[in-house]
């Protein structure tokens, strides 16, 4: 059994022109955000074994505002490829560097994030898969439970939807 978590980051400041993409950073929001979806993830136990990380700076701060939260945070590895990373190229990612972990998450953009969750999920709650359809937003968790044992096996429509939570379904009901 396998666990992957879908981890968008937080908001960030808007492109403007006057920085590069890549250099954006998280806006007063997401300073906000990423540390409550942090929090969920350990209340929830749901730290991962490994986490992949994209470099760019938003990515970067929402990581490590939701790891204040974890007792131990897990080893992290900031991988080029998922800067703006289309589905296909997160996919070979996670079967590259998964390893042993039984669970790990990707930090990452959209839309390749969304489109990803969208593209592995075949089963699961059916109102929060028309939920997730609609939009993966910022500081959206998506986790995705499959039955397989080996990351090389992942596919598409091979895993079951667990949980999608955002930070306003947490001001919904929070738990």
């Amino acid at each position: 059994m396998r666990c992957l978590l879908l981890f968008r980051h937080a908001k960030a400041v808007p492109a403007d022109g006057a920085i590069r993409d890549y250099d954006r950073a998280l806006d007063t929001r997401g300073r906000q955000d990423a540390p409550k979806m942090g929090a969920y993830m350990a209340r929830h136990q749901l730290a991962p074994d490994l986490a992949l990380v994209s470099p760019a700076k938003r990515a970067r701060e929402t990581w490590e505002l939701a790891t204040a939260a974890f007792l131990a945070p897990p080893p992290v590895i900031y991988e080029d490829r998922l800067y703006d990373a289309p589905p296909q190229i997160i996919s070979d990612v996670i079967k590259a560097a998964g390893g042993n972990a039984r669970s790990l998450v990707v930090v990452g953009h959209n839309p390749g994030i969304h489109q990803l969750a969208s593209h592995l999920i075949a089963a699961g709650d059916v109102d929060l898969r028309e939920q997730l359809r609609e939009e993966l937003p910022t500081s959206g968790l998506v986790t995705i439970e499959f039955a397989f044992g080996d990351w090389a096996q992942l596919h598409p429509q091979a895993g079951r939807l667990d949980r999608f939570v955002t930070p306003k379904s947490l001001e919904k009901t929070p738990d």
